[in-house]
């Protein structure tokens, strides 16, 4: 019969980096229950593959299923095939388009590989809703409908604005609550995790289990990490995101590009050290008997050991130190291909106006015969994943943020021959571009 740690213990892990907890008294009792008779409680929280990349905002969930998964409880990692097609309405003002069957098979085959890198692959239950839903009869539909009413329903904020405004509101999305909730029903969940903006969907599910006979599961809300600005919520399409999937150094600098008031945060988010260790490092910082940068340096190499491994941290910080404190270039600079027909470049003639509007950068090894071309420096950078939009590299190159052969170029357009090597760095990145 497995053991637990003492109810106390679990709570502090439990409740570290949790906005809500309803109820809380029913969650100690839960635990109490476990305690005595070896059973763990069944965690859930479920994952939409609505995009092929994680972010580690998308990791403060993943992060609290680790905490249970440490004190010994059953992990479930659901994956929303079936709910992904109808689209989560929360904090949308207008409908979701339904993403298509291959479009939400071909982004749930990169959610585990990535999940992974925090979970404990041998304890993660993995689950698809599609395994219940993909038998569900019109009847069942029905019955699942009867659990709940219209009235319940426009107590959803976005539903009563749309509703106040008069803007449609799809029969489809009215579904998604209770697709959900059901979810719990099926995986007899005694906890659900979710962020701040999903508790009406969590709280649906208390009802929904109840209408079965089930009893009501726990609800436990993490907040939104912030991105590197600090202030809005992480996202790619802000530019302010760091991906699970990029390489160690970049990780590594862009952590240590946050503040040290946003470092706290992700500790508490982020990792597994306890809130009274974090209170005691953050009682040194403050004193100035530590450097804060030991701090973030620490929190850096946690979090790219947790996407990378553990040997990955060490040469990550070892290049960011040669790149940024000595300003050297490091031992090895990532090098990625660049088609140049994806740039839509414009092949110039000596005399061309274009000249003087656009930046050309000296190049070692460039021709003097080569043909000359325009080439806009957003849609560059873009290409290169130096940025993650147009849009993005458009904000990096105002904000001087860009450098070409270690000059920093602000205009939006470059002349280079084709074919041509570029070093670029943008921030705290470096990378060395072939374009062909």
């Amino acid at each position: 019969m497995p053991t637990f740690p003492p109810i106390d213990d679990q709570l502090a892990l439990i409740k570290k980096g949790a906005v809500e907890i309803i109820r809380e008294a029913e969650l100690r009792e839960r635990l109490e229950k476990s305690r005595a008779t070896g059973k763990p409680l069944r965690v859930k929280a479920g994952f939409d593959p609505t995009a092929p990349d994680l972010h580690l905002g998308h990791t403060v969930l993943i992060h609290k299923l680790r905490h249970f998964q440490l004190l010994g409880h059953t992990v479930i990692f659901l994956i929303g095939d079936f709910t992904g097609m109808i689209g989560d309405p929360t904090g949308r003002m207008v409908t979701r388009p339904p993403l298509s069957r291959e479009q939400i098979d071909a982004n749930a085959k990169t959610y585990l590989d990535q999940v992974y890198k925090i979970l404990d692959r041998e304890k993660t239950e993995v689950r698809y809703n599609r395994e219940w839903f993909g038998k569900f009869t019109a009847e069942d539909f029905v019955r699942l409908a009867a659990k709940f009413t219209l009235s319940q329903m426009l107590e959803r904020d976005e539903f009563h604005q749309r509703f106040q405004e008069e803007k449609p509101i799809s029969m489809h999305e009215l579904l998604y609550p209770l697709a959900q909730g059901y979810d719990s029903v099926a995986l007899e969940a005694d906890v659900e995790l979710g962020g701040t903006d999903q508790k009406f969907n969590l709280l649906v599910g208390r009802e929904i289990q109840r209408g079965y006979g089930q009893p009501s599961q726990v609800v436990l809300t993490t907040p939104i990490l912030e991105g590197l600005d600090g202030v809005q919520k992480m996202s790619k399409s802000l530019g302010n995101a760091i991906g699970l999937t990029e390489p160690p150094l970049q990780m590594y600098g862009k952590v240590m590009s946050i503040s040290d008031q946003m470092m706290w945060r992700y500790y508490e988010l982020l990792t597994d050290v306890s809130m009274a260790e974090i209170g005691k490092m953050t009682e040194e910082a403050a004193a100035g008997r530590v450097n804060p940068m030991q701090y973030k340096k620490e929190l850096a190499r946690r979090i790219v050991a947790d996407a990378h491994g553990e040997a990955a941290p060490n040469k990550a910080a070892e290049d960011w130190a040669t790149q940024f404190q000595k300003r050297e270039a490091p031992d090895e600079i990532e090098t990625v291909s660049v088609d140049s027909s994806a740039l839509r470049a414009t092949e110039l003639s000596p005399n061309s106006e274009a000249f003087a509007d656009a930046y050309q950068p000296q190049l070692p090894q460039a021709s003097n015969n080569s043909a000359l071309f325009l080439v806009k420096l957003d849609r560059l950078l873009n290409e290169a994943r130096l940025a993650d939009s147009v849009s993005d590299a458009n904000r990096k190159i105002k904000q001087r943020s860009v450098q070409i052969e270690g000059k920093v170029v602000e205009r939006t357009k470059i002349i280079i021959p084709l074919p041509c090597s570029l070093t670029l760095r943008v921030g705290r990145q470096l990378r060395r571009v072939e374009i062909r």
